[in-house]
C-alpha cells in the first residue's frame, strides 16, 4: 500500500505509459519494481564483508580475492542487476585476449593506495534510466590493452596528497581510442513485470579490428553456505535446451534465460557454461573446496583453457553464463548480444522473442522514457542541460542498491562460517544491536561508497521526488524505523560508524518531499508527513539529551559530515577535556526545529492537536536563537562575534573559560539556514499557537535582550520572520559570502574562505599544532579518510541549502532588500537574484562554456571534445573552487544529483519553461480541508 494508505491512482489515466507503470507498483497493482539496478558496484573491502580482528575493511578482503571469495551480505558486478531481495543476479563479464582477469567488476585503489582515498579506476556513465526500471542504459569503457591494475597502484601510491590523483587515461590504455564502448540496455516488457530483455552492444572505436568475448552471467547469491547443510535450500540453474536455462530458486520461483545468437562476424551458437557461486578456498586458503566447481571458474576455463573449471557433466549450477566469443569486432564496427529472461519455459517462442519484437520492445521503452521526460522537464531547455538533468536523474536511479545487514549475524559469525577473531566482538557499531536491514536503498556512490549515508540520502531525496515521489518518501520513512533508528532516537550515521552524527536534515527533506509531490503530482500525503515527524520527535529529543551537555541550547554535533572542516577531529574529544561549542551543530538544531514546527502546522491543517506541538518547537526555537547570539555570561560566551560579523565556533575549557576559533567557514554560513515565513492568512488558521507567538514576543521584549525579533521581523500586513539573523546581521554575513576574495566562487560558495590563503588559522595544544589553510582542491590531509575535504572546494548540498535559504529570506524582505553582488561590485541585487546567480555559477560546473567545454572535467580534452565522451557527464563528490573541476568519488549521484532540481530551476527562469504554470499530474488534490485552510501560505 503507498504511504496514505490510498489505493486510488494517483495520476489520471491518460498520463503516459511511465507513470501509470509508476502508479501500478505505488498502489501494489504490479509488481514493476522486482528487478531494478540494485546490484553493488563495490562488494569487497565494504563493512559488511570485513571479519578481522582490527576493523581493516580494505585489507580484510581485497579486490584480489573478489573473484574467487563468496561475498556473504550482498553481490557485486559490471553494469548489473537483481531482484528486490537479490537472489538471483545478472551482470556484464568481458575478456579482451589480454588480462590476466576476467573485467567481473570495477577496479579502484584502496584508501591505502590512493593518495587522496579509495579511487575507483573505470570510465563508465549512466546514460538513462526510468523510475520503474522499464528502460536502463549504461556504458562502460572497456580497453583493448591489458588493464593496468599493478601501473595503477605503483604510480598512484607514489603521489603526494598534494599531487592531483593518478587517473586511467594517463596510463595510455585508451590511445588511439583503442577501446570498446560496450553499452549494456534493459528494457521490460510493457504488460509483464518479470519479463527482462537485456541487449549488449559493444562498439570498437579503435583503427583495427580487435577480438573480444562477452560474458552475461547469472547466478543466485549465497545464502546457504553460512548455516548448516540442507537448513536453506540450494538453488540452481541448468541448460535446457541450446540457448536456454532455467534458473529455479524456493521463494522467487522459476525463471528462464533464453540467449540469442551471435551477431556480428561471428554467427552461431553461444556456449552455455556453469559453475558454483562458491569460494575457491584451495585457492584462498589452501584449504579443500567445499564444491567441485567454484566462483573463479569461468575465469579459469576463458583465461587458462581449464575445462575441468567448469560443470560440463550435468551443465548446472549456482552460476551460469553464455560464452560469445568475437574472434575480431571490426574496426569501427560493432558487435550485439541478445539475452532475455522471463517465465517462458517454451524455447521455440523465445527465439522468436529474441529476434521478432525484441527491438520494438526496446523502442517503445525508449519512447515511453521520453513521453515521461518530456512531462517532467523545461519544454525549451538547451539540448547540453537536458542532457546533464537527464543523467543526473538516471544516476539517481541507477544508484539504488539492495543492502542486507543483520547486526547480531555479522557480530557473532555465522553458524557453518569461519568464527570472528573475538577482539572483533567489541569494534564498531556493537551499539546497534536491533539492526536488521532488507531494502533498496539510496547509495551515495555504489563503488566509493556503497552503503547508506543518512545525510547524503536526505538529499537524495530532492531530485528523486520529482521522478518517483513513493521511493523518494519511503527513503526518509526507513531511517525513521525501528529496525534503523537507535532506541535511544539517533538516526544512524553511515556503516562506518553508526553512532557517527550527521546533521540533521531529516525533517527539512521530508518538507521537500512532501512538497514536491504536492505540487507536480497533485497529491498531499499527509500519512507520510505525520508519520516520519512522529519518529523525528524522538530524534530531535536524542539530540537535546545527547549534544546539549551544558543544558545551554549551544550543542557539540561532534563529526556532523563536515569531516576536517575546523581544526579538530571532532569525531573525538577535545585535548584537555575541552568541549566544542559547534556553530553549525547549534544552527542545525535551529534548523530542526524551525522544520519541525513547519510540519507540526501542516499537520495541524487537519489535525489541532498539532498545534501544542508547533507550540513547543517555536519555543525551542526561540532558546536556541538566544545561545547563537545572546549568552548571560556575556559576548564572549555567544557564537556570534560583533567584531567581525561573523558566526564561530568555541572551546569551552574546564573552569568555565572560552576561546572562538575565527575560521571563516560554511560553520559561519549554516545559520542562514534557518528561516521560516509566516503569513497572517496562515496564523489565522492557528489561534493557540498565534498566541502563545505573541505572548513570547512581549516577553522577550521585556525581559531578555536577545536579538531575536526586532520589529523589522514583523511586516505591517501582520506577517512574521523567524530566523538567526536580523538584517543588520544578514547584510554582514551575506558581504562575506558574496565576496570573490572570500566565499564566492565561480563555481558556487566555497566551503572555506579564500581569506585563509593568506591568513591561515593555527592553534597549539598540548605541543600539538592544529592548523586549517584555504584548499581548493585535494585535501592535505588523512583526517576522515584522504579524499575528505571541507576546507574550499564546492559542495552541492550546502549550495543548495543556501540558495534554498536566501528564497526563502527573499519572500519574506521582498524586492527592496538589496545588497551589492559581487561584494564591491556595486551592483545591487535583490536575494533572489542572488540565489539565482549562485544557481547559475552551480550550473557552469557541467555546462558547456563557449569553447565545449566543461569545468568539471578539469580541462580533459578528450572528455571535452571527443565525439565519443563529450556528451557523457559525471557527478563528482565536490569541486575544486577556483576551476571547477571535480573531485573526490567521480560518479558520486547522490547529493550532487541535486544537479538536477538546480539545472531544472535555471532552465526555468532562463529557457521560459513557465512551470509553474504547468498543472499537476493528478486533476485534483484533495487535500481535506476547507478552502480557507487550503490558501494558507507559508515560506
Amino acid at each position: 500500500m503507498p504511504a496514505n494508505g490510498d489505493t486510488s491512482p494517483l495520476i489520471p489515466p491518460d498520463s503516459s505509459a511511465e507513470i501509470r507503470r509508476l502508479n501500478d507498483s505505488t498502489v501494489h497493482k504490479k509488481h514493476w519494481m522486482r528487478w531494478g539496478p540494485y546490484l553493488s558496484e563495490r562488494q569487497w573491502a565494504t563493512v559488511r564483508e570485513d571479519y578481522s580482528a582490527d576493523g581493516d575493511a580494505w585489507r580484510s578482503f581485497p579486490h584480489e580475492q573478489a573473484r574467487s571469495r563468496t561475498y556473504r551480505w550482498g553481490e557485486d558486478g559490471l553494469a548489473g542487476i537483481s531482484d528486490n531481495h537479490q537472489r538471483l543476479c545478472f551482470s556484464v563479464a568481458l575478456w579482451n585476449g589480454q588480462d590476466k582477469i576476467l573485467k567481473e567488476r570495477l577496479y579502484g585503489l584502496t584508501n591505502h593506495e590512493g593518495n587522496h582515498g579509495e579511487d575507483v579506476k573505470e570510465l563508465y556513465y549512466y546514460i538513462d534510466n526510468t523510475p520503474t526500471h522499464s528502460y536502463m542504459k549504461y556504458l562502460y569503457k572497456y580497453p583493448q590493452a591489458a588493464y593496468p591494475y599493478e601501473q595503477l597502484v605503483a604510480d598512484g601510491s607514489k603521489r603526494s596528497r598534494t599531487e592531483p590523483e593518478y587517473e586511467i587515461l594517463e596510463t595510455g590504455v585508451f590511445n588511439e581510442n583503442r577501446y570498446f564502448d560496450v553499452f549494456v540496455e534493459y528494457a521490460k516488457h510493457g504488460e509483464d513485470v518479470d519479463d527482462v530483455l537485456i541487449k549488449i552492444t559493444a562498439h570498437n572505436r579503435g583503427p583495427q579490428d580487435a577480438p573480444l568475448q562477452i560474458i552475461p552471467q547469472f547466478w543466485f547469491r549465497n545464502n546457504w553456505s553460512w548455516f548448516p547443510e540442507g537448513e536453506v535450500p540450494i538453488p540452481s540453474i541448468k541448460k535446457t535446451g541450446d540457448l536456454v536455462m532455467e534458473a529455479q530458486h524456493e521463494s522467487l520461483g522459476p525463471r528462464w534465460i533464453h540467449f540469442g545468437k551471435n551477431s556480428g562476424t561471428n554467427q552461431g551458437v553461444p556456449e552455455l557454461i556453469f559453475t558454483n557461486n562458491e569460494s575457491n578456498l584451495e585457492k584462498l586458503y589452501n584449504d579443500k573446496n567445499h564444491a567441485q566447481y567454484v566462483k573463479d571458474g569461468f575465469h579459469e576455463y576463458v583465461i587458462r583453457g581449464n575445462n575441468e573449471a567448469i560443470n560440463k557433466k550435468d551443465f548446472q549450477g549456482t552460476k551460469a553464463a553464455g560464452l560469445y566469443k568475437f574472434d575480431r569486432v571490426p574496426a569501427g564496427g560493432s558487435v550485439e548480444v541478445r539475452i532475455r529472461f522471463n517465465k517462458n519455459q517454451n524455447s521455440s517462442a523465445s527465439e522468436q522473442a529474441l529476434t521478432s519484437d525484441f527491438e520494438d520492445i526496446f523502442q517503445k521503452r525508449i519512447q515511453d522514457m521520453e513521453e515521461f521526460y518530456g512531462k517532467m522537464m523545461i519544454p525549451n531547455l538547451p539540448d547540453d542541460l537536458r542532457g546533464v538533468q537527464r543523467q543526473a536523474l538516471a544516476g539517481m536511479l541507477w544508484s539504488k542498491q539492495w543492502y542486507h545487514f543483520d547486526q547480531r549475524a555479522w557480530r557473532k559469525g555465522d553458524p557453518q562460517g569461519m568464527p570472528p577473531p573475538p577482539e572483533r566482538y567489541n569494534l564498531r557499531n556493537k551499539e546497534w544491536k536491533h539492526m536488521f536491514i532488507d531494502d533498496i536503498l539510496s547509495m551515495p556512490d555504489k563503488w566509493e561508497y556503497p552503503f547508506f549515508a543518512a545525510w547524503d540520502m536526505a538529499f537524495h531525496t530532492i531530485p528523486l521526488s520529482i521522478v518517483d515521489p513513493t521511493f523518494a518518501k519511503k527513503q526518509l520513512d526507513l531511517l525513521t524505523r525501528e529496525w534503523y533508528m537507535h532506541p535511544s532516537g539517533q538516526i544512524p550515521a553511515y556503516e562506518w560508524n553508526f553512532s557517527d552524527v550527521n546533521p540533521p536534515v531529516h525533517a527539512w527533506a521530508t518538507l521537500q518531499v512532501f512538497k514536491t509531490e504536492s505540487r507536480i503530482y497533485g497529491r498531499q500525503d499527509k500519512l507520510f508527513l505525520e508519520r516520519v515527524f512522529q519518529k523525528l520527535l524522538l530524534n530531535f529529543t536524542w539530540w537535546v539529551n545527547r549534544k546539549d551537555t551544558e543544558g545551554n541550547n549551544v550543542f557539540e554535533g561532534g563529526f556532523l559530515g563536515l569531516d576536517n572542516i575546523g581544526l579538530f577531529n571532532r569525531s573525538e574529544p577535545l585535548p584537555n577535556g575541552a568541549t566544542l561549542r559547534q556553530a553549525d551543530g547549534t544552527s542545525w538544531m535551529a534548523f530542526f526545529s524551525l522544520c519541525m514546527l513547519h510540519i507540526a502546522l501542516e499537520l495541524a491543517k487537519t489535525n489541532m492537536a498539532y498545534e501544542d506541538i508547533a507550540s513547543k518547537f517555536l519555543e525551542h526555537f526561540f532558546l536556541i536563537s538566544d545561545a547563537m547570539t545572546y549568552h548571560s555570561g556575556g559576548q564572549e560566551k555567544s557564537l556570534w562575534d560583533t567584531t567581525d560579523n561573523f558566526f564561530y565556533d568555541s572551546i569551552s575549557w574546564p573552569g568555565g573559560g572560552t576561546q572562538r576559533l575565527k575560521t571563516r567557514s560554511l560553520v559561519g554560513l549554516i545559520p542562514l539556514f534557518s528561516s521560516l515565513s509566516l503569513d497572517p492568512e496562515y496564523l489565522d488558521l492557528f489561534p493557540g499557537f498565534t498566541k502563545r507567538l505573541d505572548w513570547l514576543l512581549e516577553y522577550r521584549e521585556k525581559h531578555r535582550p536577545a536579538r531575536v525579533f526586532k520589529k523589522e521581523d514583523i511586516k505591517e500586513n501582520g506577517s512574521y520572520l523567524l530566523a538567526l539573523v536580523d538584517q543588520t546581521m544578514l547584510r554582514a554575513v551575506l558581504s562575506r559570502l558574496l565576496d570573490e576574495g572570500e566565499f564566492l566562487s565561480p563555481f558556487g560558495i566555497r566551503s572555506l574562505s579564500k581569506f585563509h590563503k593568506d591568513h591561515p588559522l593555527s592553534m597549539w595544544m598540548n605541543g600539538q599544532e592544529f592548523r586549517v589553510d584555504y584548499l581548493p582542491a585535494e585535501s592535505d590531509s588523512g583526517m576522515f579518510g584522504g579524499n575528505s575535504n571541507w576546507r574550499g572546494p564546492i559542495w552541492l548540498p550546502t549550495n543548495y541549502l543556501l540558495v534554498t535559504s536566501l528564497k526563502r529570506f527573499h519572500y519574506f524582505y521582498g524586492d527592496d532588500f538589496k545588497v551589492e553582488c559581487p561584494t564591491g561590485s556595486g551592483q545591487l541585487k535583490n536575494l533572489l537574484e542572488i540565489a539565482w546567480e549562485i544557481e547559475v555559477r552551480l550550473v557552469k560546473l557541467v555546462q558547456r562554456n563557449e569553447h565545449g567545454q566543461r569545468a568539471a572535467n578539469g580541462g580533459d580534452e578528450r572528455s571535452d571534445k571527443d565525439p565519443f565522451f563529450k556528451d557523457w557527464v559525471l557527478f563528482y563528490e565536490y569541486f575544486d573552487a577556483e576551476t571547477g573541476k571535480g573531485l573526490g568519488a567521480s560518479h558520486q549521484t547522490g547529493w550532487t544529483g541535486l544537479l538536477a532540481m538546480i539545472v531544472h530551476q535555471v532552465g526555468d527562469k532562463c529557457y521560459g519553461g513557465k512551470s509553474s504554470e504547468r498543472k499537476p499530474l493528478k486533476t485534483a488534490a484533495a487535500a481535506g480541508v476547507s478552502s480557507k485552510r487550503a490558501n494558507g501560505r507559508h515560506h
